[in-house]
Formats: structure tokens, C-alpha cells, sequence
């Protein structure tokens, strides 16, 4: 049976029957009226020798297909897989994406108050009027995915504000129709929000990023990746008043600047992951509010910040000691400068991207192989487009016996023989690399004289 059929299963016991429903020993109504369920003589045995209760725990860590499966078992089946405590958490997209309205209706009508957290990423068909009915129905829901629901509206979030007050993890990424309406809906009606991702909902602006900064200061994750109308403004505004901020992703918010990244760091002194990819704008200045501020730094992701310069990673690294993962892609001006200031400061470093650092050399990479964070802690190193390392950065690395990948890509100082070398004290590392083959190609018939295309032409 496909998953598909699943679901109409689902909804036609869910239209069949009321939303009371009894189990052994129980009463379950029909068109005559209400019968008691006993377990006859024709059950299998487990369903006389193991109590509903315990039935219903063994049911609980069961997945959704596996329940609809079960539920057509038999009538006491139907009646223990279908509870509503056995649908507590619900990830449609694990097999189904093309689910609609009525089947996310029926769900809310049979869990009711137990469904704690409901993921319907990707499902474009689902509407505001099947969420409405959803917010009405589940009012204890903590966790709610709807990225991709692209036909949502604000009346959604008008939904959730006024019903589900308990929500503590929103993600309305990709759902192009949000507005700031919404974030003002959940602002007044969310307050013990902690999670949220506004991904891509470019008509929000600062004004609602304002709403719901405000409304919910319990905000821990804030990610608007692709939202271009959110400015410094926007971003001061969640700096004031969620201290508790852990995780911040601006991820392609191109009009951010250092003022942004100031308010953060004077603010959000419990911040642990901070992604700015993209934002051009940024200079040595936000590096250094960073580094005042932000000392429980893990993550930091600052690719194609190309105005970062070996000053502003000095201010970072000298008071950043636990960063972990540090995604530099394209900062093309910092030099092996930076890698001195972060090997000799932090010293947890477990994944590290330099690629497209053309000012890297192997003189950088041997203080980074023979750090404390190198030789305990480093997994990943990505130098891909690093044009002035050679052989020699790959000995320097020999003794960091933790590594398991190296990106290569498009360094042409490396050789294979270098990389043997390599493998021969690093036996379980995946080096990535590309060489490019004998160009222009031997020819098939030797000593033919070969022209190149254009000669041809010419």
C-alpha cells in the first residue's frame, strides 16, 4: 500500500467516527448507538495477553505509515494505532509532500491537544483554512514547520498568534506571502517563542522584525536568510530585546553593516553561532564588536566578507577562544597573519575553510599543523583555490592525526605524490582534489601536426 492510501485510510475513519473514541473494556459509538469493545475470542493472543495501556505505549514509537498500517490490523487495532497520544510528533515530509487541506484537518481533529510538534515542509497545497482549523485544534503545539507552504498567508500567523500560545519553534521559511502582519500576529500571541526562521519571506522589514523582537524576548534562534528589506534597524532591534540570542543567520542580507554587528555584540553576550555570509558590507569593525562581546562564540560563518582583514580576526581570536567552526570562504585579503592569531588563540578549531584565500601560504599552514587545535581537535580543512600552497603545507599537516578531509580542489602547487605522502601517515583521510588532464591532449597519431581550432578558423 503506497502512502497515499495511507491517508485515505486516515481520513476515512477520522469521517467515519466521532472524535471520542474508547478502547477495551471502553465504549465506542456507531449508528445505533454507543457498544462496548471487548477483545473475543477470534483477537490474536497479544491483544489478550498485553493490556490496552501497554498496547498503546508499544504503539507510540511506531512512525506515521507504520500506524495507518497497523490501524487496518482490526477494529481494536484501528482504535489504538488512530489514538490521538500516539501522534504526538508528525513529520510529513519523511514520505509525503503532496498532502492537502482535509488530511491536515483530520489530523489536528484526531490528535487534538496531544500533537506537540508537526512538520508539513513542503507540502504546497496546504492552506490557510486547514491551519486555522490545525491552530484551533492544537493549542499545545511547541514545534510547527511550514517551510516551503508556499499558499500560506498571514492568516495563518493570525491563527497561531490567537490560538497557539505555547509555541515555541516557528519555521515559515520560503513562504513568499508572509508579511510584517505576521510577524506582529506572532509577536502578540507567542510570547514563549525561542526558535524562529523567516528564510526568504521578502516582504518582511524591519517594522515587523520590530513585532515580534518585542513580543517574544524569549527568542534564542533568529534566522532570515534572504531577507532583503531587513536592515541594521531590524537587527538592533532583536539585539535589545533577546539577550538569550544563541543563533543568528543573516545569511545574504546585503545591506547589513558593522552597526548591526555592534548592537549584537553590546547585547547578545550569550551568542554561540553567528552566520553573515555575503554581507559585503561588513568591515574589521564587526570582527571586533564580535570579539568584545561574544566570547561564547562556536560558529562563525563570514564567507565572502571580502573587506575582513588580518587585523579584525587578531581582535576576534584574541578573545573568541572557543570558536569551533569558521567558514572564511573568499575573505581575499587576510594572509597567514590570521592563521597565527587563531592557532595560537583557539585552540578547539574543528572545521576551517580557507578556499579562496589567495594569500595563504605554506609558511600559515604549518602554525595551524602544529597548534594545539590542529594536533587535538581538527577535522576538516578546506583550501580549495589557494594558489601559493604546495607540498610542503600538506607535511606540515602529517601530524594532525584527526583530520578526515582535505579540500584541494585547484591548488596547482600540490602534487599527487604529495598527497600519497600525505595518505601514507593519514591512512582514513578523503582528500578532495582535481588535476586537470595533459593539456593540450597527446595526440592520437604521433608526430601529426596539430592546430588549435581557431588556426583552423583562421
Amino acid at each position: 500500500m503506497n502512502n497515499h492510501n495511507h491517508f485515505n485510510h486516515f481520513n476515512h475513519y477520522n469521517k467515519s467516527r466521532p472524535e471520542e473514541v474508547a478502547l477495551n473494556g471502553h465504549y465506542i459509538p456507531n449508528e445505533n448507538g454507543l457498544h462496548q469493545v471487548t477483545v473475543t475470542s477470534n483477537e490474536p493472543i497479544i491483544n489478550k495477553r498485553l493490556p490496552k495501556e501497554l498496547l498503546l505505549r508499544i504503539f507510540s514509537y511506531l512512525d506515521v505509515v507504520t500506524l495507518c498500517r497497523c490501524a487496518q490490523v482490526s477494529k481494536y487495532w484501528n482504535l489504538l494505532a488512530l489514538d490521538g497520544s500516539n501522534w504526538q510528533k508528525i513529520d510529513l515530509f519523511d514520505f509525503q509532500t503532496d498532502v492537502e487541506g482535509p488530511v491536515v484537518e483530520n489530523i489536528a481533529k484526531r490528535c487534538g491537544g496531544f500533537l506537540k510538534s508537526l512538520s508539513l515542509r513542503g507540502c504546497q497545497s496546504v492552506t490557510d483554512h486547514a491551519l486555522k482549523v490545525f491552530a484551533q485544534q492544537c493549542r499545545n503545539i511547541e514545534t510547527l514547520n511550514l517551510n516551503g507552504c508556499k499558499q500560506i498567508t498571514d492568516v495563518t500567523c493570525a491563527s497561531l498568534g490567537r490560538y497557539c500560545s505555547r509555541l515555541l519553534t516557528l519555521d515559515v521559511g520560503s513562504c513568499s506571502s508572509l508579511s510584517d502582519d505576521s510577524m506582529q500576529a506572532i509577536g502578540s500571541g507567542c510570547p514563549n517563542l525561542e526558535t524562529v526562521n523567516i528564510s526568504w519571506c521578502r516582504l518582511i522589514s524591519d517594522e515587523g522584525v520590530e513585532a515580534l523582537a518585542k513580543g517574544c524576548r524569549k527568542i534564542k534562534v533568529f534566522i532570515c536568510k534572504g531577507c532583503q528589506q531587513i536592515t541594521d534597524e531590524g537587527i538592533i532591534h532583536v539585539a535589545e530585546n533577546c539577550p538569550k540570542l544563541s543563533t543568528l543567520n543573516l545569511h545574504s542580507c546585503n545591506s547589513m553593516t558593522d552597526e548591526a554587528l555592534h548592537s549584537i555584540g553590546e547585547h547578545c553576550h550569550q551568542l554561540q553561532s553567528l552566520c553573515v555570509m555575503g554581507c559585503s558590507h561588513l568591515t574589521d569593525g564587526s570582527l571586533v564588536s564580535l570579539g568584545h562581546g561574544c566570547h561564547e562564540l562556536k560558529t562563525l560563518e563570514v564567507a565572502g566578507c571580502s573587506q575582513f582583514t588580518d587585523s579584525g580576526f587578531q581582535a576576534l581570536a584574541r578573545n573568541c577562544h572557543v570558536l569551533e567552526r569558521m567558514d572564511l570562504e573568499e575573505c581575499v585579503l587576510i594572509t597567514d597573519a590570521t592563521l597565527v592569531h587563531l592557532a595560537l588563540n583557539c585552540h578547539k578549531i574543528n572545521k576551517l575553510s580557507l578556499s579562496h584565500c589567495e594569500l595563504i601560504t605554506d609558511e600559515g599552514i604549518r602554525h595551524l599543523g602544529i597548534s594545539p587545535c590542529s594536533t587535538e581537535c581538527l577535522s576538516v580543512l578546506e583550501l580549495d583555490n589557494c594558489p601559493l600552497i604546495t607540498d610542503a603545507s600538506l607535511e606540515h599537516l602529517m601530524g594532525c592525526q584527526g583530520l578526515k578531509r582535505i579540500e584541494l580542489y585547484d591548488c596547482q602547487l600540490i602534487t599527487r605524490a604529495g598527497i600519497r605522502r600525505l595518505r601514507s601517515h593519514l591512512p582514513d583521510i578523503k582528500v578532495h582534489a582535481y588535476f586537470a588532464p595533459v593539456t593540450p591532449p597527446p595526440s592520437v597519431a604521433p608526430g601529426r601536426q596539430r592546430y588549435c581550432r581557431c588556426c583552423i578558423i583562421i
